[in-house]
């Protein structure tokens, strides 16, 4: 969005405008990488309980359709494979991260792209398009409602913000115009939210994982809604009882606008190299530098003190989770199981596990300090300190400001690869990753998205046993 105009209708108006020909060859790489991270850790996802189980409600409730649920190969409605395939993508805590929204866009925008596109055999260029458009109101939104304060209220900012880009991609591969688009924004309004009290009932998890889903799926219905003529208001955003009145902390509209010749939003992202909470990335950089590329015996270790800034201590202190999802969320934690078993250990969070006293017997030596110093540099980047105080009286100390798969500290191609191999040999070794390479690769010429869609899925899914060990 360029010009003066604060508005949804403008913003609109500036997103339907995005022809795929404005696409640079940056972008296109950028969207290539986005979308193959996306493809595995949605694979991932796809066989873990709570992929499962939205698998099985499609298949019992969620109708007919041409839209391709990952992991299974079934077939739905694009707004039910929105929730199926939304979910699957947020779960594996391995999706990828804008910082200064402090959402997780793909789960949403991508997961809509593609199942809206799938079901209208839109071309892949299109397709790309209409993901750049999700992730830049999504992010946007995000950024202008003041997503720190937002999410320290209690608010989970992908559940909250994913909505408005999902009803974005959905909008332009529909072909609706900014008025339309804007009255799709105008029904979200009314179906966005997302509370973060997950992360205090470690038994109340699974539910976190569809804040990719639910978003996705309310966007597309939305856009839907929008398309058959259902009236809604079409000033969502800055409305007198719109989204920033409702959900921003000291709100800064401006934000919404993207200044002329600014990158978009999508070169802004962060990639997960680890299977854990963003925020504490730069935690296992650091935990890396002290001891050695982990190669220091934890025995040697007495306390190991974690400095972090404002809002990375209150929902993160979980010394004794019994979910995935609390294990992936707890900073101690994160640190035991780094500890004992490396950083790339997707598994270590499992519920296998959770009572491992190779990993409990360095959770109890962990302790948490609020670092105020550290908040300069919130949201730019997800900072932390740590001091490793070793039995024999020495220290050593290390300090991450940015971590690995940041914007400045990227993933290429090759990496997103080789983080998608590893992954997928965990889920299935028979998943053909080469023939989904070549399927991003392929997106700008593909005539129809779906032949990329139906390269998603795990043959023989869902046997018993496969990806149990992850869950």
């Amino acid at each position: 969005m360029t010009g003066n105009a604060v508005s949804s209708v403008a913003l609109a108006e500036d997103l339907i405008a995005l022809d795929a020909d404005r696409l640079t060859a940056d972008d296109v790489g950028q969207l290539k990488r986005l979308i193959l991270d996306h493809a595995a850790v949605t694979l991932c996802g796809s066989v873990q309980p709570w992929g499962r189980k939205l698998t099985d409600w499609a298949r019992a409730y969620g109708g007919q359709g041409r839209a391709v649920l990952v992991g299974s190969g079934g077939r739905a409605s694009a707004a039910t494979a929105g929730l199926v395939n939304g979910t699957s993508a947020h779960g594996y805590e391995l999706d990828d991260t804008h910082e200064y929204s402090r959402s997780h866009p793909g789960a949403v925008v991508i997961t809509a792209a593609l199942a809206v596109g799938t079901e209208r055999k839109s071309p892949g260029r299109d397709v790309m398009a209409a993901v750049v458009a999700g992730y830049e109101v999504m992010t946007r939104l995000g950024m202008a409602a003041g997503a720190l304060a937002t999410t320290q209220t209690g608010f989970h900012a992908t559940c909250l913000y994913g909505p408005f880009g999902a009803a974005a991609a959905a909008a332009r591969l529909m072909g609706l115009d900014a008025g339309q688009l804007a009255q799709a924004w105008g029904i979200a309004l009314s179906m966005t939210g997302g509370s973060s009290q997950f992360a205090f009932e470690p038994k109340g998890t699974m539910v976190k994982r569809m804040h990719g889903g639910i978003p996705a799926q309310n966007g597309i219905v939305a856009a839907q809604l929008a398309s058959l003529g259902v009236a809604g208001p079409v000033r969502a955003f800055e409305g007198e009882h719109g989204f920033f009145h409702l959900y921003g902390r000291d709100p800064d509209p401006s934000l919404l606008m993207r200044r002329a010749g600014e990158p978009f939003q999508i070169h802004k992202m962060s990639f997960k190299p680890y299977s854990c909470c963003r925020k504490f990335h730069s935690l296992i950089d650091a935990l890396e530098t002290a001891t050695d590329g982990f190669k220091l015996d934890p025995q040697s270790i007495d306390r190991i003190t974690v400095y972090s800034p404002t809002g990375s201590i209150e929902k993160h202190q979980m010394k004794r989770p019994d979910s995935v999802m609390a294990a992936q969320y707890s900073m101690p934690y994160i640190v035991g199981a780094t500890l004992a078993y490396g950083s790339r250990r997707f598994d270590a969070y499992g519920p296998d596990h959770h009572g491992d006293k190779r990993i409990l017997d360095i959770v109890d030596r962990v302790d948490a300090e609020l670092d105020t110093s550290l908040d300069r540099y919130v949201p730019d980047a997800m900072p932390n300190r740590v001091t490793v105080r070793l039995r024999d009286g020495s220290e050593r100390k290390e300090t991450v400001i940015v971590s690995t798969g940041s914007p400045e500290r990227p993933l290429s191609m090759s990496d997103v690869a080789e983080k998608a191999r590893a992954l997928l040999a965990m889920v299935d070794p028979v998943i053909d990753l080469d023939r989904i390479v070549a399927g991003v690769e392929s997106l700008p010429g593909t005539k129809d998205v779906g032949s990329f869609a139906e390269t998603l899925t795990i043959p023989g899914y869902p046997a018993e046993g496969r990806g149990s060990k992850a869950a």
